[in-house]
């Protein structure tokens, strides 16, 4: 079997890993590099493993400008894992099976930030789905699923990890019963469909009038990275961990500092929030704890609204 493999962030590390060990993978494509570090630029996941394991690579700024080399590797199989462009439809026809591993159970949560918004919409379960590639956005047939129950302590960060090896499990376990025909798929069921647009930088910040429950997921949506953040006096506080307070001024409005000794406790709409784990610009990451004892931003009594 012969692979072109599509993919840029860490999430899709272990599945390219996996099927380079079984199959022949002719060409890897991967987002350009963009993160810099001391003024040099870094490789994405994807374009560092490709290179550790030898791997034909490139990183072209569109697609579609690589189609000719694309076409001339030969490969039968496409497999992408959140790739982070659109993949023209005269591409996908280049090859026999063009297959996604999806970060959801389809065809809940299509999109860009599926993972980001099942926890940020309280979903319960989510999972990862192998689908076909095809023009509309993951509208093609699922082959197979995987579900995956959100536990409490689960982060954006944990649950990228985690849905990364159940989807290369199941990419693994399944690839060789799509390829033959085997496993045929099934439509998605248009009626149940649901849209997990990409992070905008305007939602990454903190609204105390929401309330408790929406708050604390939207923490955990964004953890560790971008990161939710509160502004108090000027200055970005991310936030990559808080949890609900019991007792409380239930008067106060919301946005109010009600504690600032041994933590750091704010007021919402309908409840009040402890900030567990706190990052100012500068500063390295800290317990709510460990913050509260240098805490000189967060004043008693104040509204930070």
């Amino acid at each position: 079997m012969k692979i072109v493999f599509m993919g840029t962030p860490n999430f899709a590390c272990p599945i390219l890993k996996a099927l380079s060990e079984k199959y022949d993978v002719k060409l890897v494509i991967s987002q350009p590099n963009r993160e810099k570090k001391k003024g040099v630029l870094l490789d994405t996941p994807v374009a560092g493993l490709a290179k550790e394991l030898n791997l034909n690579l490139i990183q072209p700024e569109s697609i579609k400008d690589s189609y000719g080399k694309i076409k001339n590797i030969g490969a039968d199989v496409l497999v992408t894992a959140a790739y982070g462009q659109y993949v023209p439809t005269k591409i996908l026809n280049l090859f026999k099976f063009k297959l996604n591993v999806h970060g959801s159970l389809l065809p809940k949560h299509r999109g860009g930030a599926p993972i980001q918004r099942c926890l940020i919409e309280g979903d319960l379960k989510t999972g990862v789905t192998i689908m076909e590639m095809s023009k509309g956005l993951d509208t093609g047939v699922m082959y197979c699923k995987k579900e995956y129950e959100i536990l409490d302590e689960d982060n954006n960060s944990t649950l990228f990890d985690k849905l990364s090896i159940i989807g290369k499990d199941l990419l693994m376990d399944n690839i060789d019963d799509i390829v033959s025909g085997k496993i045929k798929g099934e439509k998605q069921d248009e009626s149940l469909a649901t849209y997990s647009k990409n992070i905008d930088p305007s939602e990454e910040k903190i609204d105390l009038n929401n309330k408790t429950k929406d708050i604390i997921n939207k923490i955990k949506g964004l953890s560790m990275e971008p990161g939710a953040y509160l502004e108090v006096s000027g200055i970005k506080v991310k936030i990559f961990k808080a949890s609900s307070v019991d007792n409380f001024d239930v008067n106060a409005k919301a946005g109010t500092v009600l504690n600032v000794k041994k933590c750091i406790v704010l007021k919402t709409l309908d409840g009040a929030i402890s900030l567990d784990l706190l990052l100012v610009p500068g500063k390295k990451i800290m317990s709510g704890k460990d913050f509260s004892n240098g805490n000189k931003i967060f004043i008693l009594n104040n509204s930070i609204i």
